[in-house]
């Protein structure tokens, strides 16, 4: 799927995407929707009291294999969509919609604790930590794995304007796809984002 995701970029930019067989173009999107779908509502932000350090760091690598493999899919979908004379066909209402469900998902409960301390809850069911506690367990030190999530995130909401320019979307996706663009903005410490999401908020008004 990270192949498949860069190779669809590159047909993109050379602007012979809609040279393929239309039909074969819908049966890969459906397909990229049961991806997208696999880990479009995966809490990467383990805490199993029972496990140990191994277990859980194991645990924790195989969930995000799956949803970096759906952003994977996300980027590729969007691609396919975004790239230049596509038929109507491609514009598949479900496919936008769990593409929308994925990166609002993540964003709030993947990135945002990662990169913003006031977005982090008590791993031990004490609520929202307190202001003083979350500055003492913020780090600086991002995985390398939730870096390149971040990446991935910034790419498809920056897409995901470039659809609105060519797709009319349904009212209730414009209001799922304006809180995803505004929230950025009360985050710390996620410039890329946010210049990403200004686009995005551009394209819908």
């Amino acid at each position: 799927l990270s192949e498949l995701g860069s190779e669809s970029a590159k047909i993109k930019a050379m602007g012979i995407m809609d040279k393929l067989s239309t039909e074969k173009t819908v049966k890969v999107l459906n397909i990229l929707e049961k991806n997208i779908q696999d880990g479009s509502k995966l809490s990467t932000l383990l805490n199993h009291n029972n496990d140990t350090e191994d277990e859980e760091r194991l645990w924790r690598d195989l969930i995000m294999e799956r949803v970096t493999k759906s952003a994977d899919a996300c980027l590729t979908a969007i691609n396919i969509m975004t790239s230049p004379n596509m038929p109507k066909a491609v514009y598949i209402e479900d496919v936008i919609e769990r593409v929308i469900q994925y990166t609002k998902f993540h964003l709030q409960n993947t990135l945002y604790p990662q990169y913003d301390p006031v977005y982090r809850v008590d791993p031990h069911g004490g609520g929202v930590l307190s202001s003083k506690a979350k500055r003492a367990k913020c780090s600086t030190h991002k995985q390398r794995v939730i870096v390149m999530l971040y990446n991935k995130v910034c790419d498809i909401v920056s897409s995901l304007s470039e659809l609105l320019e060519i797709q009319l979307l349904t009212d209730t996706t414009i209001l799922q796809v304006s809180s995803m663009g505004i929230t950025p903005f009360f985050v710390e410490n996620v410039s890329e984002l946010q210049l990403c999401a200004i686009k995005l908020v551009t394209a819908v008004s």
